[in-house]
């Protein structure tokens, strides 16, 4: 047995909450192991929805453009009717972007060309998956983890500082941890497939049979490939078979047309739909995101969005850790994001009923860009404010100038790993410099200019206030200038 040296993480699991953690990691300069069970990455397109949250975040991660170029907007609807008229509509509510938010509408990705990305993100950091690494074991003390783990030259005792699990929905961390992963089995049976097929456009989401739990089936062109996906409910208890020739039957006997041919499978996939959210996200030095933590029903698009965002908000927690940051910090990773998920939950629930009578509206309920944390004990506010944007609310965008006449956005202010403050008609010199902050000033002899008033009325400041700007882009303190004493205590706690 072969004895590794300590890192500061281990991560169980490289799917899209893995890979995004470990990418956060890798660009704070924290040690870290990213295993995979499975021998190789996965080729199916499960969570293909980028809704606009997570595109932020990716932005912040670097990898947005690379998204975009490689996916694709959603197509329109065509509504295939049994006689076979059609109707053409948009599910997805159509809004255009705004300065506080850039991004309106959902991104079509295949999920294996989502983490293609990502893994692609992580080489250009120096680090990448090993896959076929399976974690057989751990034990925590009151100083770290030590792990039991088996790749492909023999197994290995790692020891971490944390360990993550991030490995789906069967979750080994979660199961020994005995954590309950309490909720239901929605009664639902579902199969997935991308194939190659002809006989349909690849300009429209075709679904047939809206309405009929037992005759639905929906075939979208997959961005960025040659494929379609089909999806559709089969019987609970009924084998079905996911070669090309059973499907292309499945299509024929519920679209009732025999010229839709499925040429070959890429991948296909019969699962039971779920609810389940786990009690804790953390037993000591442990912690679980993503789908370890809880699965939804694939309605709305939440899955993927809310794992990505579970590593988000852990990532930069971690490593303020590592560096001597306070538990207090870590514990508020389950505080914040526990909710956000037992709300997501519901949401996709609902959401499947309604898709079973046939009310496909999908609009900014899931977007994910109201999630915030004002309850958090993160979230600061001296005095405390009527106006709408809150301590724990997503800081938004908008667009401003640099003094020195450049274009810029508030994002590109926040993107990075640090802190950024944001003083508002506020002297200079009024908070000392620190390192891990990045202090820009709107006003007088400022260094941000905001040009067209989209700054302001975002945020809503009075003169001598000051924004506080957490690294996963959410709003920690907003604080006057008779409290600057208060902001300099936030900032000793959080900063070191």
């Amino acid at each position: 047995m072969n004895e590794r040296c300590a890192v500061d993480v281990l991560i169980c699991g490289a799917g899209a909450a893995g890979l995004t953690l470990a990418i956060d990691l890798a660009r704070r300069g924290i040690t870290f192991r990213l295993i995979e069970k499975s021998p190789q990455p996965f080729h199916g397109s499960r969570g293909k929805g980028i809704q606009p949250r997570s595109q932020e975040v990716f932005e912040d991660l670097g990898i947005l453009d690379r998204l975009v170029a490689m996916g694709g907007v959603y197509p329109t609807e065509r509504r295939h009717r049994d006689d076979g008229s059609f109707s053409d509509g948009n599910s997805i509510a159509q809004h255009p972007a705004t300065p506080a938010e850039p991004y309106q509408q959902p991104l079509m990705v295949p999920q294996f060309l989502t983490e293609q990305v990502l893994r692609e993100r992580l080489l250009e950091l120096g680090h990448r998956p090993e896959f076929g690494c399976e974690l057989l074991d751990f034990v925590q003390d009151d100083d770290g983890v030590t792990a039991q783990v088996m790749g492909p030259t023999g197994a290995d005792t790692v020891r971490a500082r944390w360990l993550v699990g991030a490995d789906g929905g069967r979750s080994f961390v979660r199961h020994a941890l005995q954590i309950g992963f309490p909720g239901r089995t929605l009664g639902v049976r579902a199969l997935v497939a991308d194939v190659v097929l002809t006989g349909l456009s690849r300009d429209h989401w075709h679904r047939f049979g809206e309405g009929d739990v037992q005759r639905q089936v929906a075939i979208c062109p997959l961005a960025g490939t040659d494929l379609f996906q089909i999806q559709g409910p089969i019987p609970l208890e009924v084998d079905v078979d996911m070669s090309a020739e059973g499907l292309t039957a499945l299509i024929a006997q519920r679209t009732g047309r025999e010229d839709i041919e499925v040429h070959c499978v890429s991948w296909a996939s019969a699962y039971s739909m779920n609810a389940r959210l786990a009690d804790h996200y953390r037993v000591g030095r442990v912690l679980l995101v993503g789908d370890a933590a809880h699965i939804h029903p694939p309605t709305g698009g939440q899955g993927l969005n809310t794992s990505v965002q579970d590593a988000y908000n852990l990532g930069w927690k971690l490593a303020a850790a590592a560096h001597g940051a306070s538990d207090d910090l870590l514990e508020s990773y389950e505080a914040e994001r526990r909710p956000v998920a037992a709300s997501v939950l519901g949401l996709a629930t609902q959401l499947l009923g309604a898709m079973a009578n046939g009310d496909l509206r999908r609009g900014r309920e899931v977007h994910q860009l109201d999630i915030g944390y004002p309850q958090s004990s993160l979230a600061l506010a001296q005095p405390t404010r009527t106006a709408s944007l809150r301590a724990g609310d997503r800081a938004p965008d908008a667009p401003i100038r640099g003094a020195a006449g450049q274009s810029l956005r508030l994002f590109n202010l926040f993107q990075g790993t640090h802190w950024t403050l944001l003083g508002y008609g506020v002297k200079r010199g009024s908070v000392a410099a620190r390192p891990g902050l990045h202090i820009h000033r709107f006003g007088l002899q400022g260094d941000m200019i905001d040009a067209q008033g989209h700054f302001q009325r975002a945020y809503e400041l009075a003169l001598g206030d000051w924004v506080l700007v957490r690294p996963d882009g959410y709003i920690a303190a907003i604080v006057s200038s008779a409290q600057v004493d208060v902001l300099e205590g936030y900032l000793q706690r959080v900063l070191l």
